[in-house]
């Protein structure tokens, strides 16, 4: 034991149980550092202007994609309908478009290639390749 200071033996009995009794308080003394996490506030951690927000938001393009996917089956039963009833006439007007296309590519590919005429003159490409002029 530690040795008091005291020549009298009241004195170092009554410094020896002050001593015991901080000791003990010492022993028992709790930590006064509050380590734990801050107490979370759920109206600061849940958005619900947000989460409206994000609701309407949903619900704004699940209706727009319904309307589209009504609009697209509309014209694909429509569609159908009409070509049954045109498709002979379709394919008369595709044909003729496909002639006059390719009369035109014919005309376009001649004039591109050049073309000798009777008097001598030539014309187009073969005209740029040769060097001759008209």
């Amino acid at each position: 034991m530690h040795r008091a200071p005291y020549a009298n033996g009241d004195q170092q009995r009554a410094w020896e149980k002050a001593y015991q009794d901080h000791r003990q308080k010492v022993q028992n003394a709790q930590p006064l550092v509050d380590t734990r996490a801050p107490p979370t506030f759920s109206h600061l951690h849940l958005k619900l202007k947000r989460l409206k927000l994000e609701e309407e938001r949903l619900s704004i393009i699940n209706r727009d994609n319904r309307l589209l996917l009504e609009k697209v089956a509309s014209a694909m039963r429509n569609s159908r309908e009409i070509r049954v009833y045109t498709r002979r006439q379709d394919n008369k007007n595709f044909t003729e478009h496909t002639k006059k296309t390719k009369s035109y590519w014919k005309e376009s590919q001649m004039h591109n290639r050049g073309t000798e005429h009777k008097d001598g003159r030539v014309t187009g490409l073969r005209m740029r390749i040769s060097g001759t002029s008209s």
